[in-house]
């Protein structure tokens, strides 16, 4: 049972999605610090609280904004806190949700109705990611969109995108492996084939790599408009005709981090909130695998090693 100090809470966890950075920090890069128990994308119930002040929140069906901002520096000032200078963050630099039970700041608990499962509310933070890039990008009605990368937070992407009445909707993938699961969601799917060109308003790059960052590029129109959203997998190069697309196609590039969180003010998290309980997104059918908490390590494998197509890979804890 973690600590628990004053304005925190400790979140009993029902369930945990596992994220594609999981992966690199599970196999490869490893944590900020060892040991660390990753795990942001998460849902559960308040179990207990440090402060009388906070006992309303026992008992509560919660998400929880995996970023705890340090609240000294000028992002922090203007509430922009996903740009925080000095953050710490569940998960990666703070033990995470990949257990039965996690210490989180009240401040970053959002309030779940009982009616949404855990299981989708467990994917509040990559829906608030997806979002704030197509708010980044201004996607509007009859825009023809394309998102580079096939993974939940760019298949959700595809979903804003529609919800916004964007003409088109295009995702880009390396390979078919992902088609029928892609166009299940009414989403076309088109292979990375260097082909794609001078095409769309938006462009959403959601993977982070040379290549997609070039086809992302290429499949701006001219004047349009280019979100860079996907981890770098390392240093990114640019060839010199590539470079100057940019500049005589005269793109739009903004790069977008997280999402926007502000407590119990409107943020993207509540916005992902109010369209689940309106059921405009139908988090659940994005969910493709579910393992129970003590086969976590078989979940972290088939993402690692691409053993099936999936959307979301889910674990389930607590039952």
């Amino acid at each position: 049972m973690p600590q628990c100090e004053s304005g925190w809470a400790i979140v009993k966890v029902k369930a945990a999605g596992i994220c594609s950075s999981d992966i690199s920090r599970v196999f490869t890069k490893g944590t900020y610090h060892f040991p660390t128990i990753p795990g942001h994308e998460f849902s559960g119930i308040v179990e207990s609280v440090a402060d009388a002040e906070n006992s309303k929140w026992i008992g509560k069906h919660v998400g929880v904004f995996p970023l705890i901002p340090c609240r000294k520096c000028r992002p922090c000032a203007d509430r922009h806190y996903e740009m925080c200078e000095h953050y710490d963050y569940v998960g990666s630099r703070r033990d995470g949700a990949f257990a039965e039970y996690v210490a989180v700041p009240v401040w970053n608990l959002i309030e779940i109705p009982t009616e949404i499962p855990f299981e989708v509310t467990a994917m509040l933070e990559p829906f608030s990611v997806a979002l704030h890039a197509i708010k980044f990008g201004q996607v509007s009605a009859q825009d023809k969109v394309a998102i580079i990368g096939t993974g939940m937070i760019g298949i959700a992407a595809g979903l804003w995108a529609k919800m916004r009445k964007a003409g088109q909707v295009s995702v880009i993938g390396r390979s078919e492996q992902k088609r029928t699961m892609i166009e299940k969601f009414g989403l076309e799917y088109k292979v990375q084939d260097g082909t794609v060109e001078n095409e769309y308003d938006f462009v959403l790059e959601a993977v982070g790599t040379p290549s997609s960052i070039e086809t992302a590029i290429n499949a701006t129109r001219r004047g349009g408009r280019l979100v860079l959203m996907g981890n770098p997998s390392g240093d990114i190069m640019l060839n010199q005709n590539v470079y100057w697309k940019i500049l005589r196609k005269q793109l739009i590039i903004t790069g977008t981090w997280n999402s926007s969180y502000d407590g119990t003010n409107p943020s993207d998290w509540t916005d992902v909130v109010e369209a689940l309980a309106d059921k405009k997104i139908d988090g659940k059918s994005l969910i493709t695998h579910r393992f129970s908490q003590n086969k976590l390590m078989e979940g972290l494998e088939l993402m690692k090693k691409h053993l099936e197509p999936y959307c979301k890979v889910m674990t389930i804890w607590n039952e």
